[in-house]
């Protein structure tokens, strides 16, 4: 059987007027066998200048060597590109970090687990829309730059349009724009698409980073948590081929159903403070800002997420929702129907990492405009998460929202889970790196 198969110079073997060579394409290797009796003593010297790292397109029979090892019998190549740097050593490999994320292209050549990541993600959003498409959802793509940063407490980046000479926001989140189309009548919406948040760099955070939204009239949290466990399973089943996955060094179920832990009661098992306390502000707010000092000022329900955040993820390995946390730090949320200071919402928890947050949308558009105003006198004491009041959303829900539920689900961090990469950077093609000095 002939064959022409382009591909990239991964290594040679020399052995006088014959070579073994092997061409890849990222994912597989094909060796080739190239003879000077078959090819001409000119065309066997020209193959003789080409390197590891250059592109080549072989011509030939396959046949299998001895051992079993498909092989072209190479008789015609044609010359593709040239490699003009060394590629790594074959066998250290590529192994500086830093240098992996500054040349992905470099990374992708040497470390062929790496572009399976990337496979796999691409995979994943794919199951994602089949998954919402076969439900009735719209997909839609909503602004990216915003007049109002809003849909989350986040910093957002600042930018400037020239012709209207207006500063725009870059989003933090897509969640007003993607409401207001429930009351203009698409009771079901997603959009998966980038936001943007002002923010340090860690494992589980890149300032620009994709996330999956959506939101369904008549529905609500619970319906939401439901949701939530059939996607994962969904997923799972798809890409995996089983609900359990590998994640470090800890085997994940996520058989449904998950566990379901209200927010206090998850403070209060793993904060290491005494449950007397919650009853003090003062003393919660004193006891975060031990925490999170450059978190000043601090309200009472930004001092539970601050001990949340510290003391409770940690301990949560398995899929657990994390229900009813203070409607303070939930703008956006209804009450929850049996205590009015908590918040109608959830969040996902994994190996103490969020993946998924979700809430009963307030649709009250007084409460709503409320609810802004109070936070736009937390933004004039200095909390810079805070935003401005958006009156074009109050008056969106003036003209009725109807019962929703909505979430917001990382999609950077779902394929950390998926791909078993414990750093967001491993997952995203071209993070966000420090210049070079």
């Amino acid at each position: 059987m002939r064959v022409e198969v382009p591909g990239r110079i991964m290594s040679v073997r020399r052995m006088g007027k014959a070579t073994f060579f092997h061409i890849s394409d990222g994912r597989r290797r094909l060796q080739v066998y190239i003879r000077e009796d078959v090819v001409g003593a000119k065309r066997y010297e020209q193959f003789s200048l080409f390197d590891i790292g250059d592109m080549i397109a072989v011509q030939g029979a396959l046949f299998k060597t001895r051992t079993g090892e498909l092989t072209v019998l190479c008789d015609g190549f044609t010359f593709l590109a040239k490699c003009l740097h060394p590629l790594p050593e074959k066998w250290h490999g590529l192994q500086d970090v830093e240098l992996r994320y500054r040349r992905r292209y470099l990374d992708l050549i040497m470390n062929p687990e790496v572009m399976e990541v990337f496979r796999l993600r691409t995979a994943l959003v794919s199951r994602i829309r089949r998954f919402f498409d076969e439900r009735g959802y719209i997909e839609v793509e909503t602004p990216m730059m915003h007049a109002i940063p809003g849909g989350a407490l986040a910093r957002p980046f600042i930018t400037h349009h020239n012709a209207l000479n207006l500063d725009l926001y870059l989003r933090v989140a897509p969640e007003l724009y993607l409401k207001r189309l429930v009351v203009g009548g698409l009771d079901k919406v997603y959009e998966i698409n980038r936001n943007f948040r002002n923010e340090g760099l860690d494992a589980e955070h890149n300032p620009e980073f994709t996330m999956l939204e959506f939101y369904e009239a008549y529905r609500d949290y619970n319906d939401m948590m439901d949701m939530t466990e059939e996607l994962l399973v969904e997923l799972a089943v798809a890409l995996l081929g089983k609900t359990e996955l590998t994640y470090g060094e800890r085997t994940i179920s996520l058989e449904r159903p998950f566990k379901r832990i209200k927010f206090m009661e998850a403070i209060s098992t793993h904060s290491g403070l005494a449950p007397e306390k919650f009853g003090d502000p003062a003393a919660v707010i004193k006891f975060a800002e031990t925490l999170a000092p450059e978190k000043k000022p601090l309200t009472f329900g930004k001092a539970l997420d601050i001990i949340f955040d510290k003391h409770v993820k940690p301990h949560i390995i398995q899929p657990t929702f994390i229900i009813n946390p203070p409607k303070e730090v939930s703008p956006l949320a209804k009450a929850a129907k049996d205590d009015p200071t908590e918040a109608a919402r959830f969040e996902l928890m994994i190996d103490g990492m969020e993946i998924a947050n979700a809430f009963s949308e307030l649709t009250d558009p007084a409460e709503q405009r409320l609810r802004f105003e109070q936070q736009a006198e937390e933004r004039k004491k200095g909390d810079d998460e805070s935003h401005p009041i958006d009156l074009d959303y109050v008056q969106a829900l003036e003209y009725g929202l109807p019962p929703t539920g909505g979430e917001g689900i990382g999609i950077d961090r779902l394929v950390m889970l998926f791909a078993n990469r414990k750093t967001i950077r491993e997952v995203i093609l071209f993070p966000l790196l420090r210049p070079r000095e």
